[in-house]
């Protein structure tokens, strides 16, 4: 779940992302997994879902290597953070940081390649 405050919007990046509303310092926790917000979804409960739904799933979760591989879904923003190869973020365990100051109305971004089990990259 996010420890700031965050807006969802267009994104240069891709689709919608997720923005600051509020300028963070370098280091400080802006997100952390908590079940509450963060929902943990078994292969047996994706595999029974309706297709429309286990295609939500396929586009917003992802399989957290803090989590041995499980499926893991955002219920807050978080669902819509973009890639970069030069992110704002970096990740701890259970947690993600400001690599950099973040200021109000900039977009917050991660290296999906840091907490998914199966990022492969987009190819470019």
């Amino acid at each position: 779940m996010f420890l700031i405050r965050t807006r969802v919007g267009p994104s240069r990046i891709h689709g919608n992302g997720v923005f600051a509303c509020e300028s963070v310092s370098r280091g400080t926790e802006i997100w952390r997994f908590d079940p509450l917000f963060d929902r943990i979804i078994l292969d047996e409960e994706l595999h029974a879902l309706p297709p429309a739904f286990r295609e939500f799933i396929e586009m917003y979760a992802y399989r957290s290597s803090d989590l041995d591989g499980r499926l893991v879904l955002s219920c807050d923003h978080a669902k819509f953070l973009n890639h970069s190869s030069d992110p704002n973020t970096r990740e701890v365990h259970f947690s993600s940081l400001a690599s950099r100051e973040i200021e109000s109305g900039d977009e917050i971004t991660c290296n999906y390649g840091d907490f998914c089990v199966d990022w492969t990259g987009f190819g470019d």
